[in-house]
């Protein structure tokens, strides 16, 4: 009996298992990100000039990206070889105890220089962690779905992305209610200490799960590949440049709308309650389509709902980026549910089963996360800084932020529609 043919007994326990354990993880990575530009450039990045302390700060914030893929091929290759659910135990495990420590760090001016080497080592740490957690979560979703609802399926573990952003955001704008002294002196800390209660409930779901029927499939034909990287460059290396090129605008618009954006809507006037209310709303939005986007991709095909999202954001990057500089805290609410809760969700929602079905099971957990977060490291932690740089280099103008955002959604359509079809067959495993 093939895993179609199974009864997917497991299938609605593993889902929310994903669910919960991807908001936990992407909590703990985007609670950095957030406080980033609030109190990390103050506290760990202190510096005479503002702008230099903020791209310091973003800089710590972004360096992390490019050890999402080490992270990734290490966690990926364990997931090849000796299944999903112990790699994912572990990629919680290491978050938590990562983002724990960053809560109970000194300051700048209690250690000195050794502040920012030790908040920087942990946010790698971070990287690390987060490198293998996507993947197996996607895989863990998909390959529990009956055939029909995969797309519904593998909107749960992205649907972690905006509830994590939701509860890091929502966190830090219930404490920076705090007077700013007491803020700065501890209250930032509260959220991050408060990781590790999610952590507990977070290992205590995913510890009662089983390993996925594809993947006991796989091992029983002998299918378990000794070296899942080189038979994934081998094999599938015009699916790992399409995923790379997926990721632009899934990644790097997604930073601009939520970790830039905070900093940028202050300075453009707006106080920091209102850009992290409009964050909040905004990923609230996003939460509660995604899973309707997913729905309608298991109708519609994977990729016609990636590349109507994705044309609709290029086209919406200049009346977001726009309206941002009117001022309005009406207009800023809209744009950025329309913009962040609405578009970004279709891509977001669909990426990862769409990742999915471009690789054979048994080098699914390596192919999805090289292609994945390869395409994080080189469009997701530098997005930030180039639109500082952009701000800086012409004089405040909204139009260069435009044409990048723009830019980064053309480069995925044009990858996206080389895409013929987003169902491999499973069957076909490699051996190696």
């Amino acid at each position: 009996m093939t895993r179609e043919e199974r009864p997917n007994v497991h299938a609605k326990k593993v889902f929310f298992a994903t669910l919960i354990g991807s908001t936990i993880e992407f909590y703990d990575f985007f609670l950095y990100g957030t406080v980033a530009s609030l109190v990390f450039n103050k506290l760990f990045f202190p510096n005479d000039d503002p702008f230099v302390s903020l791209l310091l700060a973003y800089a710590s914030f972004g360096v992390t990206f490019f050890v999402r893929p080490l992270g990734g091929l290490v966690f990926s290759h364990m997931g090849d070889k000796f299944g999903r659910k112990n790699t994912l135990v572990l990629s919680l495990v290491l978050m938590g105890i990562s983002t724990v420590c960053i809560g109970l760090l000194p300051t700048f001016d209690t250690i000195g220089i050794l502040a920012p080497i030790l908040l920087v080592t942990l946010r790698l740490i971070q990287g690390i962690a987060l490198g293998g957690e996507w993947g197996g979560a996607v895989l863990l979703a998909v390959e529990s779905a009956p055939k029909e609802k995969r797309g519904f399926f593998g909107s749960f573990p992205a649907m972690g992305i905006p509830l994590g952003m939701l509860l890091g955001t929502l966190s830090i704008s219930i404490v920076s209610l705090l007077p700013e002294p007491q803020f700065l002196s501890w209250g930032w800390r509260i959220p991050f200490l408060v990781s590790a209660l999610l952590v507990v409930v977070g290992l205590w779901i995913r510890m009662g799960l089983g390993e996925t029927a594809a993947f006991n499939e796989e091992k029983e034909k002998g299918n378990v590949v000794k070296v899942p990287l080189f038979a994934v460059l081998r094999h599938h290396w015009k699916a790992v440049l399409i995923s790379l090129g997926a990721k632009c605008v899934e990644v790097g618009p997604f930073y601009l709308f939520t970790t830039f954006f905070i900093g940028y809507a202050t300075k453009m006037g707006l106080t920091k309650t209102t850009a992290l209310n409009v964050i909040t709303v905004s990923t609230l939005v996003t939460t509660l389509c995604i899973p309707l986007m997913g729905i309608l991709s298991d109708k519609i095909g994977r990729k016609r709902v990636f590349l109507l999202g994705a044309s609709s954001l290029a086209v919406f990057s200049f009346p977001y980026f726009y309206f941002l500089s009117v001022q309005s805290v009406f207009w800023v609410y809209a744009v950025s549910i329309l913009a962040l809760g609405i578009l970004w969700s279709s891509i977001a929602s669909i990426i990862g089963t769409m990742f999915s079905e471009m690789f054979t099971t048994n080098v699914g957990y390596t192919g999805i996360t090289l292609g994945y977060q390869s395409g994080s490291a080189l469009f997701g932690g530098t997005a930030p800084i180039i639109a500082t740089f952009l701000v800086s280099a012409y004089n405040n103008s909204w139009v260069p932020l435009a044409v990048f955002t723009c830019l980064l959604c053309v480069a995925s359509v044009l990858s996206v529609s080389l895409l013929r079809q987003t169902n491999a067959t499973k069957s076909q495993s490699i051996q190696s």
